[in-house]
């Protein structure tokens, strides 16, 4: 008969600790000029969490953290993780209006800022309710981080935390409706990064640049698979596609996750001027599709290749390994280890093979549910006749026969012309073809005949504006729709300086729809 260790599952402040013990004289964090080992950077993780619980905060209890990226919010917020305090990244690319919303609904019971963003608060009515204010340096009315962790233990809180207790509360981008708080729990965000991780190939050497904000889930992927294996996390506080290759290079980075957008700079800037990426062991490219010939020529530049990933905050995710793009340019892979995923027609019922329908999710890693917001969540959930549960992603694809997922579009995005559904990354996919076109975006635009007819939002490639006879816009459109099937043809070509998107690259079509919308074609 075995005996009984009592032993339970280590969340994530017990795995940082450890290494703060066993790699101790290891480079954790490096920012700037600033480089920390594990041991300095645990310590002071757990004197910040003890501040925090000097200061009246108990687990549960909720922080709002308006900062751009460095070394005190990672610091902050692995310290509220340390204590079970819920932490709100807010993205800085919203309005302070939106930005109150989200603090409002998260009802954060303090708030932590870098100095720069102090301003943006001080006129927020949300900041006159709230008592604790911590910010990174010395301002009247907040309490430094040096001042919360001052004099307090480096030891991890001894606070029992359940593994159900939520972590973080990371608000959606908005583009299709109004953002909504998405839950994470203690052990859904150790066991997403287990998944990922090994999926994505980190391990005890990894060497991460961050270039996104850290509000962001895309760097959450980073964040917590390289601390998670016990590497070292490089933090960009902003992004340079020069800097990105020289900090490659001179570094030895060997992972990164970013956006296409930033992805194709990098190839032009790489194109321009080589440098030596030999040491990248793993790429991800997420929030949006990456292009055939974008990813071509990553995997002609980078040894590595690139790993696609498609995923939702709220937990779905599926990868196409670099070994499998090669034929399957155009598909997103196979979902994570522990996931699973079909397709739904119109009605519900399992799609087949090649038929396009809404893509549902279940899994380890998905959300326990919105915060708020039991309406969304009814929505979000789908159940099947066996009672089990499943996510709805609200995006449309298809399985091919040997089980890659190929993305079509956003439901909310599609062009219903003449009775019939037209997805605009189809036509999309055409477009970015041409030559004279760096980027595209298809929306529904009204028309007399049939309802909706696909309009084509262009920029040109740079030193392209100046050629009249390639950017004239009907030579493109009789290009265009002679590629494209006779429901696809777009009715309108118009070239714009460039698309609006959100700080994770994603074109915000919601908007385009918008300023767009007094537009009427025969």
């Amino acid at each position: 008969m075995f005996t009984s260790f009592n032993y339970k599952a280590p969340l994530l402040p017990e795995i940082f600790a450890l290494h703060g013990k066993w790699r101790a004289g290891d480079v954790a964090v490096v920012c700037d000029d600033k480089r920390l080992t594990w041991r300095a950077f645990i310590d002071t993780n757990h004197r910040l969490a003890h501040g925090l619980l000097a200061a009246g905060f108990k687990p549960g209890d909720s922080l709002g953290v308006v900062m751009s990226n460095g070394i005190p919010m990672l610091q902050i917020m692995l310290a509220a993780m340390a204590m079970g305090v819920v932490t709100v990244p807010i993205n800085l690319s919203v309005n302070d209006k939106a930005m109150a919303n989200m603090l409002n609904d998260a009802s954060v019971k303090g708030i932590v800022a870098t100095v720069d963003q102090i301003a943006r608060l001080q006129t927020s009515a949300v900041i006159a309710r709230i008592k604790h204010r911590f910010c990174d340096g010395k301002r009247e009315g907040w309490i430094s981080l040096d001042e919360l962790a001052d004099g307090q233990p480096a030891t991890l809180p001894d606070i029992a935390i359940e593994e159900q207790a939520p972590l973080n509360i990371i608000y959606s981008s908005g583009t299709t409706g109004l953002p909504k708080g998405i839950v994470h729990t203690h052990r859904g965000r150790r066991d997403w990064a287990y998944d990922l991780a090994l999926a994505l190939r980190y391990h005890s050497h990894s060497r991460t640049l961050l270039t996104i904000g850290m509000y962001s889930n895309i760097s959450w992927v980073g964040i917590l698979c390289t601390l998670l294996g016990g590497g070292t996390l490089y933090i960009h506080k902003g992004f340079s596609q020069e800097r990105f290759l020289e900090t490659v290079d001179i570094e030895r980075i060997t992972h990164a996750a970013m956006v296409p957008i930033q992805y194709q700079r990098v190839v032009e800037r790489f194109q321009q001027s080589a440098s030596d990426v030999s040491s990248l062991q793993a790429l991800m490219s997420c929030g949006s599709p990456l292009h055939k010939d974008l990813k071509q020529e990553i995997f002609r530049i980078f040894d590595c290749g690139i790993i696609e990933l498609y995923g939702l905050t709220e937990g779905v995710i599926t990868t196409l390994d670099a070994e499998d793009a090669q034929g399957r340019w155009a598909s997103v892979g196979k979902p994570l280890l522990g996931t699973d995923i079909k397709i739904l027609k119109e009605d519900d019922s399992e799609a087949s093979i090649g038929e396009a329908g809404e893509i549902v999710s279940r899994g380890r890693i998905t959300m326990p549910g919105y915060l708020n917001r039991p309406d969304a969540n009814k929505t979000a959930c789908f159940v099947d006749q066996q009672g089990l549960s499943w996510l709805r992603t609200g995006d449309v694809g298809y399985l091919d026969e040997d089980g890659y997922l190929f993305i079509v579009d956003r439901k909310k995005d599609m062009i219903l012309s003449g009775g019939q559904n037209i997805y605009p990354q189809d036509i999309e996919s055409v477009l970015i073809e041409h030559e004279a076109i760096n980027d595209v975006a298809v929306i529904a635009a009204n028309s007399r005949r049939w309802g909706e007819s696909p309009l084509a939002l262009i920029v040109p490639q740079p030193g392209q504006a100046g050629d009249i006879e390639t950017l004239d816009a009907e030579i493109l459109m009789g290009w265009a729709n002679q590629r494209l099937g006779k429901q696809q043809r777009i009715v309108d070509a118009i070239w714009v300086d460039e698309l609006p998107r959100n700080s994770n690259g994603k074109i915000l079509k919601r908007e385009l729809r918008k300023h767009y919308s007094d537009r009427v074609y025969d």
